[in-house]
């Protein structure tokens, strides 16, 4: 365990956030900034024009007639995560990821900490992104924006989604009609059929940033990573970001899951629900969940989900404690957005999204509601590259929900294609926070995202080999969708900016079921070696299984090459990167010697 303390507070320094954290900034506070802006600019008057240019327009209109506001200040030095591509697996990356930014953190911030703490000034200081959240005034700003290591200060708005209502809450055993069946939109996707194969979700865990989710519906309990069956345990599979509602249902810094609204457990549900009876509505059901509240009923600001972003790269214990990275979910549902209208700017979240792909997370957002016309994905995090982005169809049909948001994203400047996949989204029954065994109907491409984050977890289930490749997962995905071709927004692709690569299918990502492939008579030795070849996402995979091997790590041979030193547990999965006819001789040897098994030949057809 990484043992970096996960949080400075101040003034009290102490890890619990305090629900009261932004409502007190003292006069004198603004006295000091004043007095002290040439001190803080480190050497002179600063540069007016300069200064105000890194200031967003959010801050300055909020900052007006001497009001104070929360504004974020984020530092010119951020961390290179760029080696964390190179790390093989998912315990490297992660812990790579969470202390490069932590010490980055560290060594930079000190001096704005302290003349913060010095003033009395409230702020809050983050990692995944090298920033610090700060309640001051117009001065308090323009002090900090004129610091040469300061990039730039940009707002902290309350953004309202624009969530989908609920349909009427429906009590799951007594509603007449209930389904006894699998829900149609996972049907749609073909999870069942991997099921079949014997993959659920099983060894994934995927996290909820939402509402909150009602952990003890029957739906989800089951599936919480939080309870062993006897005893819930909520240290590092919760977080509330909530400090400082009023009058919300869960209340403030709730010490367990709990959802103020019923979007969360909805979106939780699809990706993992199921009460082991008549309610099958999850794409995973062998998948685990965590969760971290980022919305007040809908209400999201960029700290709430900066924080919970961060939370899930390194979770801690309810009410503070020491980040964990090996903890992190595989997988993350975003059906939230920041508008920028509303006056979040462009590049807030950006590097928090980044730091959870480099760090494995495979972070799927949805692309947003305001369609039909183009170039209306437009909210962070949708059009972001490292966001795998959802788009809505009407369930059970081929064709792109009217309210689906659709590139090309124009609001960057990237006329980036967008979404990325498309999966069901109209009238999907889920888990409610109504009761225990209620559900609900509701649509949106927040539906969709849920179905995406499912059918990740199946993919990772059935090819662990994939598990935390972001790119290499994406594009299994992508590749095995359905497209469905549009001209409507642009070129018709594949991809295209109505239905990005095509409407999901969980089955052909995942491939036929693995056969084993006929190996040679082993040849006399103390190893012995046998594969099974399938095809995944159109991807040449090879399924490696030995005994009698006796170190701690062996050498996996293809063509005579050394392609991985892994650890002597019996198995390994060789994901190729080939996709045509190909022909591989694979042999293991205890790590280092000439000790060997048997040679096995592999072979794949074209098609």
């Amino acid at each position: 365990m990484t043992t970096h303390p996960n949080r400075t507070f101040t003034p009290s320094r102490l890890r619990r956030i305090l629900s009261s954290l932004f409502f007190a900034a003292a006069a004198v506070a603004v006295l000091g900034a004043i007095a002290s802006s040439r001190a803080i600019s480190q050497g002179g008057p600063p540069n007016q024009d300069a200064t105000a240019k890194k200031i967003a327009p959010w801050v300055t209109d909020h900052t007006a007639n001497g009001q104070q506001a929360e504004f974020i200040v984020v530092l010119a030095d951020q961390a290179d995560l760029s080696q964390a591509a190179t790390l093989p697996t998912k315990t490297e990356k992660e812990r790579f990821v969470y202390d490069t930014l932590w010490n980055k953190s560290q060594t930079t911030q000190g001096p704005i900490l302290q003349w913060l703490r010095e003033r009395g000034i409230e702020h809050r200081s983050f990692y995944i992104i090298n920033a610090i959240l700060v309640k001051g005034s117009r001065e308090i700003a323009e002090t900090l924006a004129a610091r040469p290591d300061v990039a730039r200060v940009e707002g902290n708005p309350h953004i309202q989604n624009s969530l989908p209502p609920p349909g009427p809450a429906l009590e799951g055993p007594l509603q007449p009609g209930a389904p006894a069946t699998i829900e149609p939109g996972i049907v749609y996707t073909h999870a069942p059929d991997v099921w079949a194969l014997g993959f659920t979700g099983q060894n994934t865990v995927v996290a909820s940033a939402d509402t909150g989710v009602r952990w003890t519906h029957n739906a989800l309990k089951p599936h919480y990573r939080g309870w062993n069956g006897t005893v819930a345990d909520h240290d590092y599979n919760w977080h509330d970001s909530i400090h400082d509602s009023v009058s919300n249902p869960c209340g403030n810094n709730s010490p367990f899951p709990c959802d103020d609204f019923f979007h969360g457990s909805h979106t939780t549900g699809t990706a993992i629900g199921d009460d082991g009876g008549t309610n099958q509505i999850g794409m995973a059901p062998g998948a685990k969940w965590i969760a971290c509240r980022n919305m007040d009923q809908g209400t999201g600001t960029p700290a709430r989900y900066i924080e919970c972003m961060e939370f899930f790269l390194a979770p801690y214990p309810v009410g503070g404690g020491q980040g964990d990275p090996t903890k992190a979910p595989d997988i993350t549902i975003n059906s939230w957005g920041c508008p920028t209208s509303e006056g979040c700017s462009v590049n807030t979240l950006q590097a928090a999204v980044e730091a959870q792909a480099a760090a494995g997370i495979m972070m799927v957002v949805a692309a947003g509601n305001s369609g039909s016309s183009c170039s209306t994905v437009t909210d962070p995090p949708s059009f972001y590259a490292a966001s795998y982005t959802a788009g809505a169809l009407n369930t059970g049909t081929d064709t792109i929900a009217f309210f689906s948001s659709r590139g090309p994203v124009t609001i960057d400047g990237s006329n980036r294609i967008k979404p990325d996949i498309t999966a069901p989204g109209t009238n999907t029954r889920s888990a409610s926070n109504a009761s225990d065994s209620a559900y609900t109907i509701a649509s949106g491409t927040s539906m969709a995202t849920p179905h995406i984050a499912g059918a990740t977890a199946l993919l990772w289930s059935a090819n662990p080999a994939l598990q935390n490749q972001i790119d290499a997962s994406r594009t299994a995905l992508d590749n095995a969708a359905h497209f469905i071709s549009s001209t409507q927004c642009g070129t018709a692709g594949p991809p295209n900016n109505v239905y990005g690569w095509g409407r999901v299918d969980i089955l052909a990502a995942v491939g036929p079921t693995p056969t084993p492939t006929p190996t040679p008579t082993p040849t006399p030795g103390p190893i012995t070696l046998s594969a099974a070849k399938r095809k995944v996402g159109g991807i040449n995979t090879v399924r490696l299984t030995w005994t009698g091997a006796t170190s701690t790590n062996v050498d996996v041979y293809r063509d005579g090459v050394v392609i991985v030193t892994t650890a002597n547990d019996g198995s390994y999965t060789d994901s190729t990167g080939d996709t045509g006819r190909a022909r591989y001789t694979y042999k293991v040897c205890e790590a280092g010697t000439s000790t060997c098994s048997n040679d096995v030949t592999v072979a794949f057809q074209q098609h």
